[in-house]
């Protein structure tokens, strides 16, 4: 099978998929009607889909779709991608955030200041809602269950994760209300941006803490810093912004309620993402439809 690389890190990645998929040939430029899939990220030369009719997939090599999916030329199916290396990092990215939060690590100042009395509530007392419930959502969820946190999941189908409550699309108050913990890991989809606003960070409860490894547009950074400001929500933890690399001038790296990280939650892992798309290519050539496709229609 003739496979052409539309991305970026060509060494890193050229090497991985030649391990886990010998039998293709994997090409930086081909010829039109030459090509049977395409394995494609943003961040590479780009690609214009429509020159290549001979394919029969186009693999996503990051997990976000939302600038993939909208382009006119792309008449093939798309997939993206879901890595067990990406899942692993963003759950470790969330548990440790959410322990850190649960746990007022930050609380105790060396300051010589004895506040034993601070003792944090066991996590079966602690409230977290994390909203999504994909594949990455439902990772996060589930290793917090794992922790013995009370969690509950939000999204617009209302899949569940065994051990948490699932609250479907028109329960977004209730999935709000009850976040003492709120971790974001939603697509960018028109029904997600600025999910949380000025309306819906005033359904959660005072003090709530907010991290946000998913996208940038879930949030409308204004009403985010108003509510910091009036100390309703008592932190956010940001990994992913509007720009990026966020601006020097953001308010948001000087305010003190802000951890900003330069998006490092996760990232797609050449060696275990590899293997999927070795076996979605075996798929497709067995004429069988390729894992975790996307539905252009939903954007994810």
């Amino acid at each position: 099978m003739r496979v052409l690389f539309a991305a970026s890190d060509w060494e890193e990645w050229s090497a991985a998929l030649r391990t886990a998929c010998p039998e293709m040939e994997l090409l930086q430029a081909a010829a039109p009607d030459s090509v049977d899939a395409i394995l494609y990220a943003p961040s590479g030369p780009g690609c214009d889909f429509a020159a290549y009719p001979s394919a029969r997939l186009v693999q996503s090599l990051w997990a976000g779709v939302e600038r993939i999916a909208p382009d006119p030329s792309l008449t093939q199916p798309l997939a993206r991608m879901v890595d067990p290396g990406l899942e692993q990092g963003m759950t470790e990215y969330c548990t440790g955030w959410v322990l850190r939060a649960h746990l007022g690590m930050d609380h105790y100042a060396q300051d010589g200041k004895w506040r034993g009395r601070e003792v944090p509530p066991l996590a079966k007392n602690r409230r977290v809602t994390v909203l999504g419930a994909g594949a990455l959502g439902g990772a996060v969820a589930g290793a917090l269950v794992g922790l013995g946190f009370d969690v509950a999941t939000w999204s617009l189908s209302g899949r569940g994760v065994d051990g948490a409550t699932a609250f479907a699309g028109d329960q977004l108050e209730q999935a709000l209300a009850r976040a003492e913990i709120l971790v974001l890991l939603l697509p960018d989809t028109a029904e997600t941006r600025d999910i949380l606003n000025g309306e819906t960070l005033a359904l959660l409860p005072q003090g709530c803490t907010i991290i946000n490894p998913g996208r940038g547009t879930l949030i409308d950074d204004d009403a985010l810093l108003a509510s910091l400001d009036r100390g309703h929500i008592s932190h956010a933890v940001l990994d992913v912004f509007r720009t990026e690399p966020l601006p020097p001038d953001h308010p948001y790296w000087a305010h003190p309620q802000v951890t900003v990280t330069p998006h490092i939650a996760s990232d797609t892992r050449p060696e275990t993402a590899s293997l999927v798309v070795a076996e979605n290519l075996r798929r497709v050539m067995r004429g069988e439809s390729a894992l975790y496709l996307v539905d252009r229609g939903k954007g994810y």
